[in-house]
């Protein structure tokens, strides 16, 4: 059953590669964006504990999982749970509709980062500040779409070539950067503090307290119920799992790689990279705008953090567009797994070259990416969602992939090693090199 190479020959020349892209895949918009809007709407602390408990219980599992199953037949998501059991084809089927969904606004989030970037070096970083600035450049369609098409061509460059040369060689450089630079903002951000004209004197360690501390005052049944549904879909987002990329880089790990070690510190750095973002985005909005304006939802890091850079003169022009480069490479490492994810199947069910496959899934995101964009402007509704949430084209593509779909396939793939394939497959797996 087991085969000894990946298919199209593929693979990572060392632990620290594939460490540092499972982590790339995982830290990016998850960590930096979605957490924090996240953690803030659902009152901080006592969405922190549900997240974590959920990781380090849940979420080792699932990636062990999919990793396991990868590395043990070498084959990608789409073809590997019909190689096992061929009653269980529909499963891989199923976990090729994640990634195609969630690239049809990664990137969207990915040029917002680039277009703040922008911003910042050319010296306009001081308009960033307004309150309005993130909803008027939604508003236009065309800047929305030009910085998102920017920031794909840039995605589909690097998963033209193969694994090792793009997602390798680029999450060495990016993510010690990037966490050098978070934790450099994380230690200025803690002594902001700010009088309001009522002369209310509000400090990020009041706000870091929010962010910290659970509440458990006024917590109802279905208040506990929407927090945990939070906290699970970013699991799954954040991780990376259920959505089949992990299986594929499960596919390229050589035999000599230490599972277990790997998944852990793949953990520690993906949660780290998230309490950091909280600690950074959550108090300075407590400070800036006041515990109200924690509900802000997706525009929450947009409007925080350049009130941040604004307070540091000068440098924090620099440091703004350092920091915003950062978090768009780091969207971009997430961005590169998805979409090396979508080739692999495309290239496994109709038998394509890996150009051939790469071209024509640019043509079909790039659709795709439009027609999200313009859910901002030409094609704008409002959708109650039953998380109580207001939603726009993109907000409910996420929904529906983080909050439904995910789950089911991760629901499915539980009962397939629990009771098809049996959990001894996994734990085989990952024994190897002294792996529990």
């Amino acid at each position: 059953m087991e085969q000894e190479e990946n298919q199209d020959g593929s693979g990572f020349k060392s632990n620290l590669g594939f460490i540092l892209a499972a982590a790339g895949s995982a830290v990016g918009v998850g960590n930096i964006w979605r957490f924090p809007y996240l953690a803030a709407k659902d009152g901080g602390g006592l969405f922190l504990l549900i997240y974590l408990l959920l990781v380090f219980i849940f979420g080792f599992v699932l990636l062990a999982s999919d990793l396991a199953l990868g590395r043990k037949t070498k084959k990608h998501a789409v073809e590997v749970f019909g190689f096992l059991n061929k009653k269980w084809n529909f499963l891989g089927k199923l976990t090729i509709l994640i990634p195609i969904l969630i690239i049809t606004y990664y990137p969207i989030v990915g040029g917002w980062f680039l277009k703040y970037s922008y911003d910042f070096l050319t010296g306009n970083g001081n308009q960033t500040i307004s309150n309005n600035f993130f909803t008027n450049f939604l508003s236009s369609p065309y800047r929305s779409i030009f910085w998102t098409l920017v920031f794909f061509m840039i995605t589909a460059c690097i998963t033209f070539f193969d694994v090792e040369s793009g997602v390798e060689r680029f999450s060495k450089i990016i993510m010690p950067g990037l966490l050098m630079i978070i934790l450099g903002i994380l230690f200025y951000s803690l002594g902001l503090k700010f009088t309001d004209k009522n002369n209310i004197t509000r400090t990020a360690w009041d706000g870091l307290k929010i962010y910290l501390l659970p509440d458990f005052s006024n917590l109802s049944l279905k208040r506990l119920l929407e927090i945990t549904l939070d906290a699970m879909s970013q699991l799954f987002f954040s991780l990376s799992v259920s959505m089949g990329i992990m299986i594929t880089y499960g596919a390229y790990v050589k035999k000599d790689i230490n599972l277990s070690k790997s998944i852990r510190q793949i953990e520690l750095f993906d949660t780290g990279a998230a309490l950091i973002s909280g600690a950074i985005i959550i108090p300075a909005v407590y400070v800036f705008l006041g515990k109200d304006a924690m509900s802000q939802g997706p525009s929450l890091m947009f409007i925080s953090l350049p009130k941040i850079f604004n307070t540091m003169g000068f440098a924090g022009q620099i440091i703004a567009v350092l920091f915003f480069l950062m978090v768009a490479f780091a969207a971009l490492t997430s961005c590169i797994s998805i979409t090396e994810t979508i080739i692999a199947n495309f290239m496994r069910i109709f038998k394509w070259s890996r150009k051939k496959a790469s071209v024509i899934s640019s043509i079909f995101i790039t659709f795709g990416l439009v027609i999200v964009c313009l859910g901002y402007n030409l094609f704008y509704f409002e959708l109650k969602l039953p998380n109580g949430n207001t939603a726009q084209l993109l907000d409910l593509v996420d929904y529906v992939s983080n909050n439904f779909l995910m789950p089911m396939i991760s629901f499915l793939t539980c009962i397939f090693v629990g009771w098809v394939i049996k959990p001894d497959f996994v734990i085989k797996e990952m024994e190897e090199n002294n792996g529990f």
